[in-house]
């Protein structure tokens, strides 16, 4: 495991939805991160719902990538992820931490 691996990673996905679905995509999503909580390495997540009506996000912070890549295999996850997929698209980007300014 290279340092890169260890280090903590951040997931911000972006999912695309019909207006009348948003309000159903952010309980799925509430559902799925709760789901995630309970995995090990999983540090916190913020949810986001778009302004525009079309979209939410997730913020999620894994203590690794190694983490991350075991969430993205969990049985439960993939599980929760099945009606998001029937309603939403998503593009999940994976990223190093940068710096927070508060």
């Amino acid at each position: 495991m290279t340092d890169t691996d260890a280090a903590p990673v951040v997931l911000i996905n972006v999912y695309r939805c019909a207006p009348e679905q948003l309000n159903g995509l952010m309980e799925l999503l509430t559902v799925m991160v709760r789901a995630q909580r309970t995995l090990d390495g999983f540090v916190s997540a913020t949810l986001h719902q778009g302004l525009n009506g079309k979209v939410a996000a997730v913020h999620a912070v894994w203590r690794s990538r190694e983490a991350w890549k075991a969430m993205a295999r969990d049985p439960a996850i993939n599980a929760a992820m099945e009606p998001i997929m029937a309603v939403a698209t998503f593009e999940p980007n994976l990223y190093e931490a940068g710096e927070v300014i508060d």
